[in-house]
């Protein structure tokens, strides 16, 4: 591969993952400031967030029926996010929680399906994918951190970026429809950017449709497989309690400790999530596939735990940010070796695209409608410290216990030896 290929295709992942990172890590906080003194705030916040879960149901299909047949990736690519840019925009001045949830869906049904189409612009244009791929990727996880650091104005305390409150005088950015606003601008480059990447024509252009496959259902024999079975119910249950995380964690430590700089004290997860993605063969190769999924699980349930009991604690709630990285890689990247392991070659790509759907899809789906109804049962205020303290036990309490109740299902149910002996072998 070319050295010009490769950086034309680290810029399209950054600019792709700046533009979640810069307004979805916040849009909790967003939502509190703009529709403050609405009923049912709490389940608002789960609503909006649930959007992104409908459209990665529904992205499959686009991709895979759609893309993948009729049109160059990189093309649609720049067409949906110049579409995005517009949708952002309206976002941005949606005033009513109605039009800003249903702006945000149609926003996630643009969105998420690009997130195929760039592994399809790379993968079209690199010789080596599984050496060369690594290299690009991280450069979404490092646009997803950048992006963090300017809303937040911040590199975690220690560097000041006063950038946006140099352009708009805005001091706390997350408050306000600005991040919304910087990612519609980027999306509006980034999508003429698009059309000057590399050509990666349609996959499978001639082939029929196959709705099965497109949702990866013709992968539902496995689960023929007992061990397969209780890893992708596992996987469902747990998504539940994470979806926890990604909505309310960040408007969580802004209120008990770090205000306007806490997106950029959320980028500690990715960090996190960098350093231990390089460590899972080695804890591979030690604890194997169970173990690995299961201490996954155990620190899902040992950040709510920490949040729960320690919540006026700034180490507690930094070393429960941390935690992101072995929630993640532990459970999803050990998750996704699992699966190409046990499925057959003619299905890896369906039985991928299952556990997909299972989790980011349904599961987390789930946990939104789930954490909305929570705190507005609880009575959350989530805007205040006061408020955090007088229900953070409770509020996430319930995450980690329900974390902890799929950890002990799994413990006491999964058992698949042969899959263990060739994941290890290849580690």
């Amino acid at each position: 591969m070319k050295t010009h290929i490769r950086v034309r295709l680290s810029i399209m992942m950054f600019l792709q993952f700046f533009i979640w990172g810069g307004f979805f890590v916040t849009m909790g906080t967003y939502l509190l400031s703009v529709f403050s003194g609405h009923e049912g705030l709490n389940s608002i916040i789960g609503r909006s967030y649930a959007t992104h879960n409908w459209a990665a149901l529904i992205a499959p299909l686009f991709v895979g029926l759609i893309a993948d047949r009729f049109f160059n990736a990189e093309r649609v690519n720049g067409v949906c996010h110049l579409g995005g840019a517009v949708l952002l925009w309206l976002a941005a001045s949606a005033r009513e929680p109605g039009a800003f949830i249903w702006t945000m869906f149609f926003y996630f049904l643009l969105y998420m399906p690009t997130l195929a189409l760039v592994n399809a612009i790379s993968f079209a244009n690199i010789d080596e994918p599984e050496k060369q791929f690594p290299g690009i990727r991280v450069w979404g996880t490092i646009g997803w951190i950048v992006a963090g650091f300017l809303v937040a104005q911040t590199v975690i305390g220690f560097i000041d970026l006063p950038l946006i409150k140099a352009l708009t005088g805005v001091g706390n950015a997350q408050i306000t429809n600005i991040p919304l606003k910087m990612c519609a601008i980027v999306s509006a480059v980034y999508g003429v950017y698009s059309f000057t990447l590399p050509a990666a024509p349609p996959a499978a252009k001639g082939q029929p449709m196959d709705f099965k496959k497109a949702l990866g259902l013709d992968a539902l024999r496995l689960f023929t497989r007992p061990s397969f079975a209780i890893f992708a119910v596992c996987s469902f249950l747990i998504c539940i309690p994470l979806a926890f995380y990604y909505a309310r964690t960040n408007d969580f430590i802004a209120a008990m400790a770090f205000g306007e700089k806490s997106a950029a004290y959320m980028t500690i997860g990715q960090i996190s999530e960098v350093f231990f993605m390089l460590l899972v063969p080695f804890f591979l190769l030690r604890l194997g596939v169970k173990w690995m999924l299961l201490v996954g699980m155990l620190a899902w349930t040992l950040r709510y735990g920490l949040f729960a009991v320690f919540p006026s604690s700034t180490a507690m709630l930094l070393f429960g940010v941390a935690l992101h990285g072995i929630c993640y890689d532990f459970f999803f990247v050990t998750g996704q070796l699992y699966t190409d392991r046990v499925a057959p070659r003619e299905i890896r790509a369906s039985a991928q695209a299952l556990i997909g759907l299972l989790t980011y899809g349904a599961g987390m789906l789930v946990g939104n409608y789930v954490l909305g109804i929570w705190g507005d049962h609880l009575g959350l205020d989530g805007q205040t410290r006061a408020g955090w303290l007088a229900d953070a036990a409770a509020f996430w309490g319930m995450p980690a216990l329900a974390a902890l109740a799929v950890a002990v299902i799994f413990f006491l149910t999964f058992r698949d030896r042969e899959a263990e002996e060739a994941i290890r072998s290849e580690a």
